[in-house]
């Protein structure tokens, strides 16, 4: 919708805007442990250690933090935590659906941290399910043009390719337009491959929940408080991504954000 923003741009502009290095420190580094527990410390063997790596080195996470994470999810360095990854769900002011991933070593600290960020902001920390149905989990390649415009048809070609759904273009940064292309979470890896293969400079590869419905916030009152929620839930330790159902028009976010 032109003039709009998808809760992925949303998450961009406000990433730009908070710049919060020590926190995106602190969730890949969780990330790199969780991925090479489950996978292995070898990142040539091991897709998800890779694409954590990647957005590790992306956030300008040093070396030596990336190895010890490494180390540590792979058992070489034993803190006594045992990460598990749990979802969590709920509703934000105005309905909106939300849907968050955590990291956690005390389910019981999590939920109450989570249930009061919910609480003071006018949501509601709900059940299991109670807004899953509503998102599909997708594989997510954000392809960055090089110097010259993007050749859309030379895109999908690539992208059919490597096993893409569909893809939509997108603003990346300011003056940055790309694409995200779009695939089943199990074809992520080759699709990733065969966009590099192909010469795309791939700016960001991930699972992301995509809401099958959306709502357009348009209250500026309901903008500001759900913006000020998902900053809470955010700085909370154990969450590592939070997903919404909302647009909202380009000068509200930047309103909201002010």
């Amino acid at each position: 919708m032109a003039g709009h923003s998808k809760w992925a741009n949303i998450k961009r502009q406000k990433a730009r805007v908070d710049a919060v290095k020590g926190k995106v420190f602190a969730k890949v580094s969780r990330a790199i442990i969780v991925a090479a527990r489950t996978g292995g410390a070898d990142p040539a063997g091991n897709f998800q250690l890779r694409t954590a790596i990647d957005a590790a080195k992306a956030a300008g996470v040093p070396n030596d933090n990336i190895d010890r994470a490494i180390a540590k999810g792979s058992g070489q360095l034993d803190d006594g935590n045992r990460l598990e990854a749990i979802r969590y769900e709920g509703y934000g002011p105005g309905g909106v659906a939300v849907l968050i991933e955590a990291l956690t070593d005390n389910r019981n600290r999590t939920a109450a941290d989570l249930r009061a960020a919910f609480s003071k902001n006018g949501g509601n920390l709900g059940e299991t399910g109670c807004v899953g149905w509503m998102f599909e989990l997708k594989g997510v390649v954000v392809v960055a043009p090089d110097a010259s415009p993007l050749d859309e048809e030379a895109l999908l070609e690539a992208a059919l390719e490597g096993g893409a759904e569909f893809y939509e273009l997108t603003q990346i940064d300011a003056g940055l337009d790309g694409a995200e292309v779009f695939c089943a979470p199990n074809d992520l890896e080759t699709l990733s491959d065969t966009l590099k293969m192909q010469g795309y400079q791939l700016h960001q590869v991930e699972t992301r929940w995509i809401p099958s419905n959306t709502i357009e916030v348009v209250d500026p009152s309901q903008g500001r408080s759900l913006l000020k929620m998902f900053d809470a839930l955010e700085d909370l330790d154990d969450v590592q991504s939070v997903t919404a159902n909302f647009e909202m028009a380009e000068e509200l976010m930047a309103a909201s954000l002010a």
